[in-house]
Parts: C-alpha cells; sequence; structure tokens
C-alpha cells in the first residue's frame, strides 16, 4: 500500500507521516529530501524557491518510485507538496487501487485563529533553516490554490478547521481501520 501526503505548507504533512511511520511501521519518503538532495548535488538549476518547476521535475521521478513500491508489493508513504492536481493521471487502476491519497489544508479561520501556532510547529520534525515567509497572507494563499487546485480534480481534501490534533488523529484512525478491512 502507498500512502501519498500533501497539502499546503505548515499543514503538519511530515507530522502525519512520522505517525504514521511510528503506528504502522511503513517507511516514508519526504519529496523535500529528494528535492533538496538533487539541488544540493547540482543534479538541477531549479532552486528551493521554483515550487510549480519543481513539481514538474520531481513527480515523474516520485512516481516511478510509487509504481516500483507497487510492483513489488511494498508499502510506502510518500510526503510532500510537489505533488500535482492531476497526479492520478500516471496511474492506471491497478495502481490506483494500492494508493491511498491523503491532502491537508487549513481553513482561513483556523489560520486566522492560530497562526501563531502553526508558525511555532513549522519544524516539529524538520528544521526550516527560513522561515520568514510564513506570514497569515502566504499560509492563507497557499492553503486556497492547494484546495481550489485538488477540488477541481475531484480530490477529497480534509480541513483542518477547528482542533488540529484531532483532525490528526482522525485521518490515522481511519487509515488504520482502512488497513485492517484490507487484510480481510
Amino acid at each position: 500500500m502507498i500512502v501519498i501526503i500533501t497539502g499546503a505548507s505548515h499543514t503538519g504533512k511530515t507530522v502525519l507521516a512520522q505517525r504514521m511511520l511510528e503506528k504502522y511501521k511503513y517507511p516514508y519518503i519526504s519529496i523535500d529530501h529528494l528535492k533538496m538532495g538533487l539541488i544540493r548535488s547540482g543534479n538541477t538549476h531549479l532552486t528551493p524557491e521554483d515550487d510549480d518547476e519543481l513539481v514538474g521535475y520531481l513527480w515523474p521521478i516520485v512516481c516511478e518510485m510509487i509504481k516500483t513500491a507497487i510492483e513489488n508489493k511494498q508499502n510506502l508513504i510518500v510526503e510532500g507538496c510537489y505533488i500535482p492536481y492531476d497526479w492520478r493521471k500516471d496511474f492506471g487502476d491497478d495502481y490506483l487501487s494500492e494508493i491511498k491519497f491523503i491532502c491537508l489544508a487549513m481553513t482561513d479561520a483556523y489560520i486566522d485563529g492560530y497562526f501563531d501556532e502553526i508558525r511555532n510547529h513549522g519544524s516539529d520534525i524538520e528544521n526550516r533553516l527560513d522561515d520568514s515567509e510564513c506570514t497569515i497572507e502566504w499560509i492563507k494563499a497557499d492553503n486556497q490554490k492547494v484546495i481550489e487546485g485538488f477540488r477541481h480534480m475531484g480530490e477529497q481534501i480534509i480541513l483542518i478547521d477547528y482542533d488540529y490534533e484531532k483532525s490528526i488523529t482522525q485521518i490515522l484512525y481511519e487509515w488504520g481501520q482502512q488497513r485492517e478491512f484490507k487484510k480481510l
């Protein structure tokens, strides 16, 4: 089984992936790690700020990694924001049946009410060396872009609206239930 975790910046994608690793022992790959490895090694001229271009650059690699894991009947969590809105077009039904898609986003009301907390948790798993771009306006715009883009493609988005911890716990519970059902 492959779990794709994507969404807007600062929504807790990496936290969720880490909790799934700890609870279900599924390994995960951070697309950010792949991005930085390619950038730092000089294998691309792109920079960490080239978000739109990075989707096109990284997705073909990540897509083939997912296919390889499925073909080898391996479990894997793929976490990051570099997932194209139309990602499903790159997989046949036999692959799609082995992929669970999770997209996280926050409502404007949640961002308004918890912005300091959102920003303070930005480095819970990975150290953000420069988080100066993280403003309320930027976070809201990023969340709206993610919500609109994935909804336009018919994807379900998990909206964090009032209780972050409850939202993450619910995802873990539902994933565990689906996982157990699939074993039957």
